[in-house]
């Protein structure tokens, strides 16, 4: 569950990439269109475009973004709320404002339909405090309940329980350190190490509560083409990368997640996030 297109791609493309080339099911979904965005590319090539059309071009990349990834995606359809300046309202009708008993009934239908047997969102304060993301949060945990409760939205198909519930952690502490440790290693000389030790106030004190890492070193390169194909939001030379895949694969292989809910016995840590369930399946 991703708030708008490019999310996907910056918030565990590397790992939908990598369960693809096991053979597993992976279904994105995007809850508005990112209407409300801004370019922050300056030197995007379709600059026109985006100053006319920004919703259109950006309906595109997520196309191109999903053909990366290899994955299956849909559109929940409602409108980007933006990030409005404090004190401010968000604009009527967009996504945050809808009642959750009304916006969540396209994604029971969704989950019904697909019946995943792990969902990925994000945590209640949708990583970042934006209206979107803590939406996607609410809306996420809100139909999944929903989904499983054949009382609950009877027109939207047979029930189905997700099996395993995470939060995207993988802009973590610990992560961010050991690449700088990497850094400080390999490249003790590198503008990329003075932009990290800039970029680590953010983060030193965010806590990493992450129980579940898979190494997805083997799908970087996807994740960085995915990344790229979000040009109106994505430069080349954004902090994404400022440091090669092969860095990061010696620092920190992992996209890491945090388990917060299950039908399943798993042993914490994990390396997968399909483990228990096919022993569960078996029995």
């Amino acid at each position: 569950m991703h708030a708008h297109p490019d999310d996907e791609s910056s918030k565990g493309s590397a790992t939908y990439a990598h369960y693809r080339a096991l053979g597993d099911e992976v279904l994105v979904v995007s809850c508005t269109g990112g209407e409300q965005g801004s370019i922050l590319n300056e030197h995007l090539v379709p600059r026109a475009r985006a100053e006319r059309d920004i919703a259109g071009l950006r309906f595109d990349e997520m196309a191109a973004a999903q053909a990366v990834m290899d994955i299956d995606h849909v559109w929940l359809g409602y409108h980007d709320s933006g990030l409005p300046a404090e004190g401010e309202p968000v604009a009527v009708n967009s996504f945050s404002t809808i009642p959750l008993a009304i916006s969540a009934e396209p994604l029971v239908r969704i989950i019904r339909r697909f019946k995943p047997q792990v969902l990925v969102t994000y945590d209640e304060n949708g990583g970042y405090p934006h209206p979107d993301h803590i939406r996607t949060h609410e809306i996420s945990m809100y139909a999944a309940e929903a989904a499983a409760d054949p009382a609950r939205y009877p027109d939207a198909g047979p029930a189905w329980e997700i099996a395993k519930i995470y939060y995207d952690r993988i802009m973590n502490a610990s992560r961010m350190n050991a690449i700088k440790a990497q850094l400080e290693l390999e490249e003790p000389d590198s503008e990329a190490l003075l932009k990290m030790k800039d970029m680590m106030q953010r983060f030193e004190e965010r806590p990493d509560p992450s129980t579940s890492r898979v190494d997805v070193s083997d799908s970087f390169a996807i994740r960085d083409r995915a990344l790229l194909s979000h040009a109106s939001q994505v430069a080349p030379d954004s902090f994404f990368f400022l440091w090669s895949i092969d860095l990061q694969a010696r620092a920190w292989p992992t996209e890491d997640f945090q388990l917060v809910k299950a039908t399943v016995e798993t042993s914490l840590p994990e390396t997968d996030l399909f483990a228990g369930i096919s022993e569960s399946s078996e029995s």
